[in-house]
């Protein structure tokens, strides 16, 4: 099996050769690693990506707003650079849409890093296919096949707002058992904890 690094560092190589800079077939490495990492088909959807890269034309996007839309596909790869890049001033947004995304599999990843960036988890719908990224240390998906997505006509991503999975009943009662495994202060530990660490040597 090939491992993440060779994955990276191969990546890179080749988002070189077709044409990117060496600043983004760096980012581009991370992104296949990750995906690679959580089990979707990065390496597979980025080289066919490469394949039609110099003989087809990606509308490229600076940027990114509510809604983005546009007659040629947009580059995952751009899109996805300038959404990690925007993502603090994006997440006030709550939603975002794309039309016409190509490889959208690749877009993923940078969706994912930007998560972890913004200490937020984000929803992303993919035509029918489902993503849950989670601050870039998992991605949850209905998606599983390792088939290439060569487009997507609608993709939206929702920002969600940090809250607790659980009430605050809930958190009181766990708490109150919890305070069964504190120790109540003696005065022999008094005395230990006064004196620790002033030991004598002489």
């Amino acid at each position: 099996m090939i491992s993440l690094s060779e994955i990276d560092t191969t990546v890179k190589r080749a988002t070189k050769a077709v044409g990117f800079s060496w600043g983004i077939a760096e980012e581009v490495g991370k992104c296949i690693r990750i995906l690679e990492m959580f089990g979707l088909p990065g390496l597979k959807n980025l080289n066919q990506y490469f394949r039609v890269f110099n003989s087809k034309k990606f509308q490229n996007i600076s940027l990114i707003s509510k809604s983005n839309i546009s007659n040629l596909s947009y580059c995952p790869i751009i899109s996805g650079l300038n959404f990690l890049d925007q993502s603090h001033v994006l997440q006030d947004l709550v939603e975002i849409e794309f039309e016409n995304v190509a490889f959208p599999i690749i877009f993923v990843a940078f969706l994912s890093r930007s998560s972890e960036i913004i200490g937020k988890r984000i929803f992303l719908k993919i035509d029918g296919k489902e993503f849950l990224l989670n601050f870039n240390q998992s991605i949850y998906s209905n998606y599983f096949s390792e088939k290439i997505i060569e487009q997507a006509s609608k993709i939206k991503i929702t920002f969600i707002e940090n809250k607790n999975s659980f009430n605050d009943k809930e958190w009181q009662e766990l708490y109150k058992l919890s305070e069964q495994t504190f120790v109540n202060e003696t005065d022999e530990l008094k005395q230990k904890a006064a004196g620790a660490g002033l030991t004598d040597n002489d």
